[in-house]
């Protein structure tokens, strides 16, 4: 029998809806229900792709004995953190602060007023290497909310006072200049790993945001240690295993520091900024790999996560049936040699092993493999190894597919909806932006009301109940930005200011630093706010980028101040840690060049198509570019824009304040190197 979960649109809460657990969907309800009861609340937290999550709900979840028990002694609430991430972040910030660590699941008690006492993530069913069984913690929270409620409650009041006092005070002192950027640089290089690319030693995880400032630096001060750090990650990763070599598009890390295995869940946030970084590398150094990569990327979210309604999905499981009816990591995308054999026959087998790095031993478990492209500058037959790949993934497609998350994250999908404009702007499809114009015409009908407040999500059509949050209005409006400098629509721009004007009003604080939750959303424990990015761009720097970039199209100061009050804090923060403010940095690359803004103008879109063409392949950092006919009413930028002697011409300004128009294509590009004159 279905439990309350039957009822929502979330695929994770959908996951748990057969549960023998009476489980709660996140409500007031749950809460007056534990106080009724005077019993905990055991909170779950976790998301549709999570390997741990599936392990626990199978070993725990759905055990009959461990559901009565939970059911008697709690009121247990689940939560989608994809759909609620600040119920999330709260919670996280104490078990981090608690234990030194986190991850999903996570799993938290609560008393009704919603203040943990106890925490934790993964719990076996039985004890294990020193960590307790999940029904040893079952019993030991019970037995002290039982006999020692005392306790529990000067806990979860020590616990709430020390979270209330990390709220952010300022987000620091002006905006980041030369100085701040070449210290994170700097910081950059001191964390690079020179022989494998990328930072950090293992799990390594596709540090987009970071290429992305380092693409932002070397264009704006002509650093080559900029460009070359960026340039051999995004190689090495494109040739590991991280990167899917039959299908495309990026898995979420590797477990390793050589990025040969990957963890194999596929995160549609992961694919939209790697494809991004991918299309602005080739934009930079014209790179043949950079351009396959990202138009590879581009196609694997198209065809494996694009809805019915036109949006993208979350996110590909990691497991799949391994063909016994076992659901097993990474199973749909490893190959053993005898499987290369049954497909490709003996000489083609061999090829492939050698090409795609197959070893009898293997490279991930049971001898099994995960393809890489190992060799680099090796000349190859290229139709024997396109021959090779498609009849390999012809086979895999016959495989049991990983589960996917249908659900559309407003924010995700604004990622999304950048990426596919420019990559398709700059590859001549035509058919990519027609992509993001349609997910972006599903976030206007189905996530945005009439106030232009945005919904987090949304599944098959159906708005989700969960109001945005500060990254959903920053990354849309993002989305929303690019791709009316793509299409030379300036609805697009109009309605990301509709979105930036939300911002101004309900997540800014009076002293200019951001919540990550609007001024009227549910209150919780502590109110979230963190300016650090992460997976993806945080509320803070996302806001901060739009803001800015829309204040270049628009003059509007109140956008442009509030973008420089944000940056504060990546001025403080980019120095000391680089790694966990990229699009900050990003963004402050941007500031620091302007940015410079670009108005188009020609009769009509096809006459200045070589030179809006030749705009939006500038790589001065986080330039905006207009694009129509003199004095359309669509974009601010061109109002007094007039032809020059009859012919297109386009205007490179800063501020508003422009150079002399050009009619020439590559006089054009020589004024958007980046580099300043």
């Amino acid at each position: 029998m279905a439990n309350r979960l039957a009822h929502e649109t979330s695929p994770y809460l959908l996951q748990h809806a057969d549960n023998p657990v009476d489980w709660w969907p996140w409500s007031p309800k749950a809460f007056k229900e534990a106080r009724r009861r005077d019993v905990p609340v055991l909170l779950s937290v976790g998301y549709s792709s999570c390997h741990w999550c599936h392990v626990m709900a199978g070993e725990s979840f759905e055990d009959a004995t461990t559901a009565a028990y939970m059911n008697a002694h709690f009121v247990n609430i689940k939560v989608d953190r994809e759909e609620r991430p600040d119920v999330d972040a709260v919670y996280m910030e104490a078990v981090q602060a608690a234990t030194g660590q986190g991850g999903w699941p996570m799993t938290v008690f609560l008393n009704a007023d919603g203040e943990p006492f106890y925490f934790g993530t993964y719990y076996p069913p039985e004890p294990r290497r020193g960590m307790p069984s999940f029904p040893q913690v079952l019993e030991g929270v019970t037995s002290a909310w039982k006999d020692r409620r005392d306790e529990v409650s000067e806990v979860a009041g020590q616990i709430v006072g020390e979270l209330a006092g990390r709220s952010l005070a300022q987000g620091g002192d002006g905006v980041p200049g030369e100085a701040e950027l070449a210290q994170a640089l700097l910081g950059l290089t001191r964390e690079y790993d020179a022989r494998h690319g990328g930072f950090g030693g293992a799990p390594k995880f596709p540090a987009s945001m970071t290429l992305e400032f380092l693409l932002r630096h070397h264009a704006r001060t002509g650093s080559e240690g900029a460009l070359q750090m960026a340039t051999d990650s995004a190689e090495a990763m494109a040739r590991g295993g991280i990167y899917d070599q039959l299908g495309g598009g990026f898995a979420r890390y590797s477990v390793d520091r050589e990025w040969i295995v990957p963890h194999f869940e596929k995160m549609l946030y992961d694919n939209a900024l790697l494809c991004r970084v991918y299309a602005h590398l080739w934009r930079s150094t014209g790179s043949d790999l950079a351009r396959r990569v990202a138009l590879e990327t581009a196609d694997f979210m198209v065809r494996e996560l694009r809805t019915a309604e036109g949006g993208f999905a979350s996110a590909l499981d990691a497991d799949s049936d391994d063909g016994s009816g076992k659901h097993v990591e990474g199973a749909f995308y490893v190959w053993t040699p005898e499987q290369l054999r049954a497909v490709l026959g003996e000489d083609d087998a061999e090829f492939a092993a050698g090409y795609f790095g197959v070893t009898q031993e293997g490279t991930f478990e049971e001898g099994a493999s995960v393809l890489q492209l190992p060799q680099s500058g090796a000349v190859v037959d290229a139709a024997r190894v396109t021959s090779v790949r498609e009849r390999l993934l012809a086979a895999r497609e016959e495989r049991p597919r990983p589960g996917r998350d249908d659900k559309v994250v407003a924010a995700w999908n604004g990622l999304a909806i950048a990426a596919l404009a420019e990559t398709g702007a700059y590859f001549d499809r035509p058919d990519l932006v027609e992509r993001a114009t349609e997910a972006a015409d599903l976030l206007v009908r189905v996530h945005m009301n009439e106030a232009a407040r945005l919904a987090r999500t949304s599944k098959d059509g159906r708005t989700g109940a969960n109001a945005g949050v500060l990254e959903d209005y920053g990354d849309v409006a993002e989305g929303f930005i690019a791709l009316a400098g793509v299409t030379g629509e300036g609805a697009w721009l109009e309605f990301a200011g509709f979105l930036l004007d939300i911002v101004l009003d309900q997540f800014v604080s009076e002293r200019g630093t951001l919540f990550d939750t609007a001024h009227d959303a549910e209150k919780l424990i502590r109110r979230p706010q963190d300016p650090t990015d992460n997976a993806t761009p945080s509320g803070w720097t996302a806001a901060a980028g739009a803001l800015l970039s829309y204040a270049a199209h628009t003059g509007s100061e109140p956008h442009r101040a509030a973008a420089e009050a944000a940056l504060g804090v990546v001025k403080a923060l980019g120095p000391r840690a680089p790694r966990f403010i990229g699009w900050g940095l990003a963004v402050a690359e941007a500031a620091l060049d302007g940015p410079r803004e670009i108005a188009v103008v020609g009769r009509n879109p096809a006459d200045a198509a070589e030179l809006h063409r030749t705009a939006l392949l500038g790589t001065s950092p986080g330039a905006v570019v207009a694009a129509g006919t003199p004095d359309s009413d669509e974009f601010p930028l061109l109002r007094d824009r007039p032809l020059v002697g009859g012919k297109p011409a386009a205007y490179v300004c800063r501020r508003f304040v422009c150079s002399a128009p050009t009619t020439e294509a590559d006089v054009l590009e020589g004024e958007l190197t980046g580099q300043k004159s």
